[in-house]
């Protein structure tokens, strides 16, 4: 397997610079703004993007995201729309880009074809946010052939026992970094313990030997930098999708996006 673009950058990141990862709903709140939000993400400091398939059944998220894949599907966004804007944020960045998606939406667009069409998209990798590790060997095989990697999620209950099985699987299948859920509930928490949430996956990143990146509340600097301590990076998801909500027309979104970024930013290099 040859080194990625998100090995890359989240083994820089592993030392003074800590790695930012901004999530963006795929057509919220229109499919033809994703690309300008992903760009004014990565031009306010964003090191990775990640591209939510909007899905009409959302149970890891909370109500920002789950509203704003509602008001994507109401334009029609679908899986294709989601390859689409990752194959033209490819056209123009070298930034690692994650697809964020539940299972079904997959599984009845076809694993292997998602896959092929991912890898031609210039995808880096996959969270499937209720897939177990384990299961399924379509989508796993189909990814290990295309060199795309499948991100595991690591929640505050995962024991140690089950972590020593993931680690096992790294010798089968390219797992390039661990997402560590902050909480053990949906996303946009407000009751995030930064401080134990890094200390968890501190520890998490020594058991499989793999970069770990903390998500799920990170919602400031503040909290962005404490859930930086001992891990890749961080993942802000609810807090963006809520200031592009919040602005009046698309040039305000882009702004609203770019300042959020640039704020997390500076709290990781502080």
């Amino acid at each position: 397997m040859s080194e990625s673009r998100l090995v890359k950058v989240l083994t820089q990141s592993h030392g003074e610079r800590k790695a930012l990862l901004a999530y963006l709903c795929v057509g919220d709140p229109h499919p033809n703004e994703t690309l300008a939000l992903a760009r004014a993400a990565i031009a306010g400091g964003a090191d990775m993007i990640e591209l939510g398939i909007p899905f009409s059944d959302p149970s890891a998220d909370g109500t920002a995201i789950a509203h704003a894949s509602e008001r994507a599907l109401a334009h029609g966004t679908t899986v294709d729309t989601a390859l689409g804007v990752a194959g033209e944020l490819r056209a123009v960045s070298d930034v690692p880009i994650v697809l964020f998606g539940y299972y079904n939406p997959l599984l009845v667009y076809g694993e292997t074809r998602f896959i092929g069409r991912a890898r031609d998209a210039g995808v880096d990798a996959i969270l499937c946010v209720d897939l177990p590790f384990d299961e399924p060997a379509e989508l796993r095989d189909a990814a290990d052939a295309a060199d795309i990697s499948i991100v595991p999620l690591v929640a505050p209950t995962t024991t140690d026992a089950r972590l020593g099985e993931l680690k096992k699987r790294k010798a089968a299948h390219r797992i390039d970094f661990a997402y560590y859920v902050s909480v053990a509930g949906v996303t946009g928490s407000v009751a995030v313990d930064a401080v134990a949430a890094s200390a968890r996956a501190a520890q998490v990143c020594k058991i499989l030997d793999l970069p770990v990146v903390v998500g799920f509340g990170i919602d400031s600097a503040e909290k962005a930098r404490a859930a930086s301590q001992g891990v890749s990076g961080v993942v802000v998801g609810s807090a963006l999708v809520n200031v592009i909500a919040a602005a009046t027309d698309a040039r305000d979104r882009v702004q609203a996006a770019k300042k959020l970024i640039s704020s997390l930013r500076r709290g990781l290099d502080a």
